[in-house]
């Protein structure tokens, strides 16, 4: 089940000037390399979206999987999206490499088996009884293309197939129990599926903000949150660095749904890949209902900041020019995250 394919590590790299050119523009304020910095970075998304894309295409291709199965779990789950978790959990896994080079590239299945639970979790979340969706990254969702039925068991495969392609690391048996536990907790009843629970008892309600902040950390901000700190995890990070990470993933996770509640109001469709309004037509209880427009999306700037801010901290201890650059990355995925590039 595992991918034995051999990997194209370039396509994962940085420029070499990545870092020197993001504290130009962003500390220096330099107009030119702030253009020069643009370009590199959008190459490097594009690079990494496309390794992640390789090593998925890879995945449930089994004969012993049902057809249909197959064809619907490969349909949501090759859809498209930024592939940020997996990014996030293979980056921070760079930074925390000590053992070898290529210890980072080890982590890939864990860092995939991330990506078919986020898709799990939307095929769910499309579903008629749920937020009843017809469009999500541009095409029509799961039930739509293929029926609600084989909707439901698409994301069921994709969320046990998951803890398959975790246990399939290379890496040393305690390390990858601890990131299992860990991202079971934050996709299981006290996390994610929870969240989803407060959501939909929350529709057509007015909850209070700190009932809002509880539902969108397990809805939203667990996954992300994990997607960080497994990397670390897994790449045996000390504790200290180990829960900066999970920090600043849980920091762009809130700021992550922020920005997303003020994009079904002011969001493209086309853009998004998905309808837009659906808040306000189930009636939910969003960070723009509690702060509007304006008070939402600075409260993002506020969290993006913080997490940029914990990993500058840790930036302090490194010298390794690899490291330094992957941590820049990690900032400039936070910088993003108050205006939802992602």
């Amino acid at each position: 089940m595992t991918n034995e394919k051999k990997h194209d590590t370039a396509l994962f790299s940085l420029d070499s000037n990545y870092a020197r050119l993001y504290h130009s523009q962003y500390l220096h304020k330099d107009n030119d390399a702030a253009e020069a910095f643009k370009k590199i970075h959008k190459e490097a998304m594009l690079n990494r979206v496309q390794f992640i894309e390789n090593y998925l295409n890879q995945t449930l291709l089994q004969q012993e999987i049902p057809s249909r199965l197959s064809q619907s779990m490969r349909y949501s789950l090759m859809a498209g999206g930024k592939r940020i978790r997996p990014m996030l959990c293979l980056s921070c896994a760079k930074i925390c490499s000590e053992e070898s080079e290529t210890q980072w590239l080890s982590v890939l299945p864990f860092a995939a088996a991330l990506e078919m639970i986020h898709t799990y979790s939307l095929i769910h979340d499309d579903l008629p009884a749920m937020d009843n969706d017809d469009l999500r990254r541009g095409k029509p969702t799961c039930h739509k293309a293929y029926d609600e039925g084989t909707a439901i068991l698409a994301g069921d495969g994709l969320l046990t197939d998951a803890f398959y392609y975790m246990t399939s690391c290379d890496l040393p048996a305690k390390r990858v129990l601890e990131a299992v536990r860990l991202t079971s907790l934050a996709v299981g009843s006290q996390g994610m599926v929870g969240g989803q629970m407060l959501d939909l008892e929350a529709e057509g309600k007015q909850i209070t903000h700190d009932e809002l902040c509880v539902l969108n950390a397990k809805k939203t901000g667990a996954l992300l949150r994990t997607a960080c700190e497994s990397g670390a995890v897994l790449t045996g990070a000390n504790e200290k660095t180990q829960k900066a990470i999970a920090e600043y993933g849980k920091a762009i996770g809130i700021a992550f749904q922020i920005i997303d509640d003020v994009l079904d109001i002011e969001g493209d469709t086309k853009l998004l890949g998905k309808n837009v309004g659906s808040d306000t037509n189930n009636e939910k209880s969003t960070w723009v209902s509690h702060m509007g427009l304006d008070g939402s999306k600075k409260q993002a700037k506020l969290y993006c900041d913080e997490a940029v801010q914990i990993i500058e901290d840790i930036t302090d201890n490194t010298h390794d020019i690899t490291k330094l650059a992957e941590m820049t990355f990690l900032q400039k995925t936070a910088h993003d995250m108050a205006h939802r590039v992602y």
